[in-house]
This record gives structure tokens, C-alpha cells and sequence, in this order.
């Protein structure tokens, strides 16, 4: 038995016709689940900076509450400041970061976003000089060395540098530039969550690690941020902005 048009187009899984004629709008779900999938992203983000949040927060509470000093805090009693700069914006910084990937949420709340934007590069310079700073003037604690200050001072120096080159980018207008530049200097800011995994699994599997042993897995990962970035970078399609509203918003 031969079907008709409205039996083929129903059996293809088409939408029925309205009583118009006209198909009926199908609801679409990959908005949806491109939503979940955003906030499954800021989700994960948030997870893995509590472990170097809530360090810093330790810190802070030693800190401010006259904890004993001993030979590991020393240096942070003796010099406060440059480390409640750091643990305070950086905790800012993988904070806002995070809520900075859904792209929904930026669309809902542009303002929102223009003004965590304008504190997320005040919050991720200051992590990064004051890294340089401890990093430069702190007495190495016992497991680090030579070695890891340079790591330290080459991805600080990255990180500056990537914010810089994202708040040229939007300033001159290039959106896609600012993206890819903010989001390698996340990857570098959050290394430290990917490190303390690193660094619990490689004590699990081989033990303590030496002082080069340390070094070297501390600089995977911020290399394993930074490939992640790039991927995410290249894998994300190019989509229209309101170039001309964001650029007068930051002038």
C-alpha cells in the first residue's frame, strides 16, 4: 500500500503540519544540552580549585590568627602581604574565571560580565606579580629549588603576559583573540589544583618525589592546563559577537 506525503514525512521523523499547513516548530534540545555541558565545565573548575583554595584559606587562618612559626611559614609571617595578595585575588580569580566559560550566562548578563571581566584581569595580575615576588624574595622551602623558581618565573611570566595580550585584544576589538589569550592565563592561574593531583598521585605511585622529581611534575602541569586550553581554544567555533558594544564598554 502506497503512503502519502504526510505518512513518508511522518515516518522521517518530520514535523507534523499546524492546521495552516505549516510544520509545527520543534523544540530544539541541543541549547540545552549545551547549557548542561557549560555548567558541568564550571562545575569541574570549581572542584579543582577548592583544594588550592581551601590551602589558602589554612594560610589565611594562620596567618591572622597567631599561629605558631616554624621553620615552613617563617618566610610568610616575616613578609604577609605579597601572600594574602596572592591567596585572596587568586581565589577570586579561579572563581570568576569559571563562570566566565558560560557563554549563556554571559549572553543573559552582559554587564555581569564586562564588570567580573574588569576585576578577573585586576584579580589575575595580581596573582601573577605577587608569585613573582614570593618567588623572588621568599626563602625556598624544604623540596623546592632552583629548578622550580625558574618554572615558576617562566609560567608567572606567561600568565602576565597572556592577560596583557587579552585586554590589548579586546581593547583593539578582536574578541576571539581576548577569548583564547584570557583563557591560557586561567590554565596557567589553575595549575595549582592540576599540580596538588599530580603531586598526590605521583606520591601514591612512586613516593616522595625528589626535588627535581617535584619540579618536573609541577611543570606538567601547567603544561597539561595549557594543552587543555589550546584544545578547547581550537575546538570552539568562531561565533558572532557584539564586538562594538564590549570595546566601548572597556574604553
Amino acid at each position: 500500500m502506497k503512503t502519502n506525503v504526510y505518512d513518508e514525512g511522518h515516518a522521517l521523523g518530520a514535523p507534523k503540519p499546524t492546521r495552516s499547513g505549516k510544520p509545527a516548530p520543534q523544540k530544539a534540545k541541543a541549547p540545552a544540552r549545551s547549557r548542561l555541558a557549560e555548567w558541568l565545565v564550571i562545575a569541574a573548575l570549581l572542584v579543582l580549585s577548592a583544594i588550592p583554595l581551601a590551602g589558602g584559606a589554612f594560610r589565611l587562618k594562620q596567618l591572622t590568627g597567631g599561629a605558631e612559626i616554624t621553620p615552613a611559614n617563617a618566610r610568610f609571617f616575616a613578609s604577609p602581604l605579597p601572600v594574602e595578595l596572592h591567596i585572596v585575588s587568586a581565589s577570586l580569580f579561579a572563581i570568576l574565571g569559571a563562570f566566565q566559560f558560560a557563554s549563556s550566562f554571559r549572553q543573559r548578563r552582559p554587564g555581569w560580565h564586562r564588570a567580573a571581566g574588569r576585576l578577573l584581569v585586576l584579580c589575575g595580575l595580581l596573582v601573577g606579580f605577587s608569585g613573582l615576588w614570593m618567588t623572588l624574595f621568599y626563602a625556598h622551602p624544604v623540596g623546592d629549588g632552583d629548578f622550580l623558581s625558574a618554572l615558576r618565573l617562566l609560567f608567572g611570566s606567561a600568565m602576565i603576559v597572556s592577560i596583557c595580550l587579552s585586554l590589548a585584544a579586546i581593547r583593539s576589538g578582536n574578541v576571539k583573540k581576548h577569548r583564547a589569550w584570557m583563557m591560557r592565563g586561567y590554565a596557567i592561574g589553575l595549575a595549582a589544583g592540576t599540580q596538588a593531583l599530580i603531586l598526590m598521585a605521583g606520591e601514591m605511585v612512586a613516593g616522595k618525589p625528589s626535588e627535581f622529581s617535584r619540579a618536573m611534575l609541577m611543570g606538567a602541569a601547567w603544561m597539561i592546563n595549557l594543552a587543555v586550553a589550546e584544545w578547547v581554544i581550537r575546538k570552539r567555533p568562531a561565533r558572532p559577537s557584539r564586538t562594538r558594544s564590549v570595546v566601548s564598554s572597556l574604553q
